[in-house]
């Protein structure tokens, strides 16, 4: 990996930081997984070009929320699955941990920390489920967008929802 593309992965870990402090719930109800994947999907259906993605939310590992738009296909259900297991084992998003490793010249998790890449993915569209005061709870996916366009996606949804929380 060029000295220039890890230069760019490091300048991003702060705001990623950031933005895992900022992104916190008070509250998250069945309800509210309900609410954001809809707000998720409806996101996705309004960005241009379309592109299909596949949506899943889950707290303390029970199944929430799900919904596979028309045109993904069984390869997004993996992606999920591997950037889940990476929120949950290290409680920060798939894109952080994607960049940190990118900004040591790493480009899979197997090497730092021991764990197979058929199981793990360090791509982003993973955002930890955050309670304020609890911790992470849970997991919110995007999967069918290039890395960065899923977590832009995720932390717009995630932002935009939460704004709405605290309105009422």
């Amino acid at each position: 990996m060029s000295a220039l593309l890890q230069e760019a992965a490091a300048k991003l870990l702060p705001d990623l930081l950031v933005e895992e402090e900022h992104l916190q719930f008070t509250r998250f109800s069945n309800g509210d997984a309900l609410d954001l994947g809809c707000k998720l999907i409806d996101l996705a259906k309004q960005r241009q070009p379309f592109k299909a993605v596949t949506v899943a939310i889950s707290r303390n590992d029970q199944l929430l929320f799900h919904h596979a738009m028309a045109g993904t296909t069984v390869d997004n259900e993996n992606w999920i699955r591997r950037k889940t297991n990476t929120v949950n084992r290290l409680q920060h998003s798939s894109y952080y941990i994607g960049r940190l490793l990118a900004s040591k010249g790493e480009t899979t998790m197997e090497k730092n920390y021991m764990v197979p890449v058929a199981d793990y993915a360090c791509h982003g569209g993973a955002f930890p489920l955050f309670i304020r005061g609890v911790g992470c709870v849970g997991v919110i996916v995007v999967s069918g967008l290039r890395q960065d366009h899923d977590h832009e996606l995720v932390t717009q949804g995630i932002r935009e929802y939460i704004a709405e929380q605290e309105r009422q």
